[in-house]
């Protein structure tokens, strides 16, 4: 019986696999507000997906865009002061 060995290198923990470093971790921490900000707005508007929006839905979803929109420019400025530069979606 012939063994069969691996043709690649070992397959075990690479740079890639390796858990976040800190200052991965502390610029998730510095958009994390924007990150929850996004999620509201996510959240209002599937609650209108399936229906007409009401007048309270539509509030709901105009106040989660103001929240996301006002911590982008609180990521935005903390990035312009700390040198971060955060990947802000469109």
């Amino acid at each position: 019986m012939r063994y069969i060995g691996a043709v690649q290198a070992v397959v075990t923990a690479t740079e890639y696999d390796r858990g976040p470093t800190a200052a991965e971790l502390d610029a998730i921490d510095a958009e994390m507000p924007l990150i929850s900000a996004e999620v509201e707005l996510l959240d209002a508007r599937i609650m209108v997906l399936d229906r007409m929006p009401s007048e309270v839905d539509t509030q709901r979803i105009r106040r989660a865009v103001r929240k996301v929109l006002t911590a982008r420019v609180e990521v935005a400025n903390l990035s312009a002061t700390t040198g971060m530069v955060p990947e802000v979606g469109a």
